[in-house]
C-alpha cells in the first residue's frame, strides 16, 4: 500500500524516511520528493508498504505527530488520474484530415 507523506521536515532524506516507516513493517521503498531545480526536498514524500494492515497501523500511529516544526499528514496516496497525456505536436499523425 502507497502512503502520502507531508510535513517532512525539508532535512529528511529517503534512508530517514524509510527509518520512520520500517517499525510499522516492510517497507519496499521510500522516497521523499525533490525539487529538481534547487535539489531541496519538497517537505513531502511517498511510502510504499508490503502489507496494508501494517499500512494502515503507520497512518494510525504517524498522521499528526509532530516530527519538526510541523505536524505529519500521512494517508494512502491517491492514484494519479489518466497518464500519457502531454503535449502533441502538430504534424505527422496527430492532426489525420482526410479531403
Amino acid at each position: 500500500m502507497k502512503l502520502f507523506v507531508a510535513g517532512l521536515p525539508y532535512d529528511v532524506d529517503d534512508a530517514e524516511l524509510e527509518e520512520i516507516f520500517e517499525k510499522f513493517g516492510k517497507i519496499i521503498s521510500a522516497k521523499v520528493s525533490i525539487d529538481r531545480e534547487t535539489g531541496k526536498s519538497r517537505g513531502f514524500g511517498f511510502v510504499d508498504m508490503a502489507n496494508e494492515t501494517e499500512a494502515k497501523e503507520a497512518i494510525e500511529h504517524l498522521n499528526d505527530i509532530s516530527l519538526g516544526k510541523k505536524p505529519l499528514v500521512v494517508k494512502a496516496a491517491e492514484d494519479k488520474p489518466g497518464g500519457g497525456g502531454g503535449y502533441k505536436k502538430p504534424g505527422f499523425g496527430n492532426d489525420r484530415r482526410r479531403y
